[in-house]
């Protein structure tokens, strides 16, 4: 009894500091994160699982708060409530999985609790989750990287955890000592922008210009496909269309553009394909931000502007004359829809965001890093586009 008194306490306490170490926005600290199975394992009863779960997932999302403070401009208080709010699907499924009988029983319960945290409706707050190492323990190994990284994170729930951490530590070390960033295509150039933002507004005139000139800077230097953050022009308009169009008229080149389309009932977070004989829209944003972007509790209380989930719709498409993944921001941080697009063997990876939120946090970096670590597992060259 004493020992378990002690145990649960120093577990926790250890859940916390993984979930820090492994989320800070350092790649190669994601393996850190395939240590959580065994603390969670180690958990002497159902409420102290619960509270692993909690430290770990408070801990690797601990930039949240300031977040919500940053782009609500509202006080700690709610910004808190909303960071505990987002980790109950975590802490429930692998408290209610829990089991203290320890074997293959535990094993398998965990390998239920990981696939949850994996797609719909967990899943949509499945962030942190730990086979997002797979990709820096397994470079290029694709779908036997993903497997052996899965296996990895069961026998961790065992009593063979010592060996399952040498395993992967070694290979973690070897892959630290031989890093590489993954490869950018040639002439694929991706525009970082930083505009200041507010809640509820969008790409005015004077920044759409300024925009319009960092695309030109791009093609100067010899961008022939060019790819814009998130959001990079706003509502999409037939005038910001024209705006557009004149700018790109005397170029052969095609522009990735993020941008808002919007209708009576709600909006579409999209990607566009501009050039300078007009627009077409080429992704529809599978998983937007619950809460800030999409409402679904606005289909029952008939509120409009939400903004439209589209969950495993377009998980690659055409741009450019290649087949892509598109990533719009939220959807770096769960595990579906690279999943799901990786299914279709996509020739590069289009990842954008729009982080003018958040400013103090590490949110930007740790998307970053989740990104790449998924394009080191299937050898997909990325491109990075994002407004901060």
């Amino acid at each position: 009894m004493a020992r378990d008194l002690m145990r649960g306490p120093a577990v926790i306490a250890a859940a916390a500091i993984v979930g820090v170490a492994a989320w800070s926005g350092n790649v190669l600290a994601l393996p850190l994160a395939m240590v959580f199975p065994a603390l969670w394992s180690f958990a002497p009863s159902r409420a102290a699982a619960g509270m692993v779960a909690a430290a770990y997932f408070l801990a690797a999302s601990r930039g949240l708060p300031q977040g919500v403070m940053n782009f609500y401009g509202s006080d700690a208080l709610p910004a808190i409530g909303l960071w505990a709010g987002a980790s109950l699907g975590f802490v429930l499924v692998h408290a209610l999985l829990w089991t203290s009988r320890p074997g293959w029983g535990r094993t398998l319960r965990y390998g239920v609790a990981a696939m949850a945290m994996s797609g719909p409706p967990f899943g949509i707050v499945g962030w942190a989750h730990p086979i997002t190492a797979a990709g820096i323990v397994f470079p290029t190994w694709n779908w036997l990287g993903l497997g052996a990284a899965a296996i990895g994170l069961l026998v961790m729930t065992t009593r063979l955890w010592p060996i399952a951490i040498l395993s992967l530590g070694g290979l973690w070390i070897w892959s630290a000592a031989m890093w590489t960033q993954p490869l950018t295509p040639d002439g694929w150039v991706g525009v970082d922008t930083q505009f200041r933002g507010a809640d509820g507004q969008y790409a005015g005139y004077l920044q759409q210009r300024d925009t319009i000139g960092l695309v030109k800077t791009a093609v100067s230097k010899g961008g022939e496909v060019v790819i814009l953050p998130e959001s990079a022009i706003g509502i999409w308009t037939p005038t910001v269309e024209r705006l557009w169009r004149e700018a790109l008229q005397d170029t052969d080149t095609i522009v990735n553009a993020g941008a808002v389309v919007i209708d009576a009932a709600g909006y579409d977070n999209v990607m566009l394909s501009l050039t300078g004989e007009g627009a077409d829209i080429v992704y529809r944003e599978r998983m937007p931000v619950p809460v800030s972007m999409w409402q679904p509790w606005a289909v029952w209380t008939g509120e409009t502007g939400s903004a439209r989930a589209h969950f495993f719709a377009n998980p690659v498409v055409e741009f450019g004359g290649r087949q892509i993944a598109p990533l719009i921001c939220y959807e770096q941080l769960i595990i579906w829809p690279i999943l799901q697009s990786m299914l279709f063997a996509p020739e590069i990876i289009i990842a954008t965001g729009n982080g003018w939120w958040t400013e103090n946090t590490t949110i930007v970096s740790i998307q970053q890093a989740s990104t790449v670590a998924w394009a080191k597992l299937f050898n997909v060259p990325v491109v990075f586009a994002f407004n901060t």
